[in-house]
């Protein structure tokens, strides 16, 4: 085992600085968002099959200090989910500017999230989309894989990554195995192994018991201060709310304090 192997870290989650009592253990490598994330005037409409115009997002404008965690809350149709996809470059906004550092990631053809690479952006969403094929510790090291990582290395990242999540003795069983909150901490080893920049987290513990729902919520806190990074979670779980840092409401298309 190498120096550098050892060091790789998704940032110390909940179960991990429990244990050791340190909240933060970074290496040279760490991420950084530069300057944040900055959104502004937004806009996202919808035709219905009315030919009727909904709009969904109506000049929405917000930012992010790199480090800060967010929460995005809201009724359900309000346009928490679109926002996020517009953030994460899954859909492209009709108006307005979405700044990752130096960067401007909100338009078509300009879009640069491509080139800011799988490391970059982290997804998790209430379903976990996990490949049934693979096992948990496959599926982790997938976005390593992809990025060309050499596999002894990201199998050994990504079994780290599952430690720190409570998962060591679950590594090698296949996920339709695992409970749905060991496949939700799957994936939300997934989404860190590359210690991205910008995580946006879409109804990430809809589906789990109050306990595992603060475990996720406090790791994804944690990441985004130990690493400098940038976090985004869309919730109706106020209890997962009030970790973040910030609690803002989307309501008739646009952010309101909470």
């Amino acid at each position: 085992m190498s120096k550098a192997e050892s060091s790789e870290t998704i940032g110390h989650p909940v179960r991990s600085q429990r244990r050791t009592g340190s909240t933060s253990q970074l290496d040279a490598g760490t991420p950084s968002s530069d300057s944040g994330l900055k959104v502004v005037d937004l806009r996202k409409s919808f035709q219905a099959p009315s030919g009727e115009r909904i709009d969904v997002l109506r000049g929405v404008t917000l930012s992010l200090d790199a480090g800060e965690s967010v929460a995005i809350t809201g009724a359900s149709g309000s346009g928490k989910s679109t926002l996020l996809q517009l953030l994460g470059g899954l859909d492209i906004a009709d108006h307005g500017t979405i700044s990752l550092g130096q960067k401007n990631l909100a338009h078509g053809e300009n879009w640069e999230a491509s080139k800011l690479g799988l490391s970059k952006i982290g997804f998790i969403f209430q379903f976990h989309y996990l490949l049934p094929d693979l096992s948990a510790v496959e599926n982790v090291a997938l976005p390593l894989l992809i990025g060309r990582c050499k596999t002894t290395s990201a199998l050994f990242r990504a079994r780290h990554a599952l430690s720190e999540l409570g998962l060591e003795n679950r590594a090698d069983h296949p996920v339709n195995h695992l409970s749905g909150g060991e496949q939700q901490r799957v994936a939300v080893a997934r989404a860190l192994i590359g210690k991205p920049v910008l995580v946006l987290a879409d109804e990430p513990t809809g589906n789990l018991d109050a306990a595992i729902s603060e475990e996720i919520g406090r790791t994804l806190t944690l990441y985004a201060r130990t690493q400098r990074a940038l976090v985004v979670v869309s919730t109706h779980n106020e209890r997962l709310a009030r970790l973040c840092d910030r609690v803002l409401m989307l309501k008739d298309g646009r952010i309101h304090s909470s």
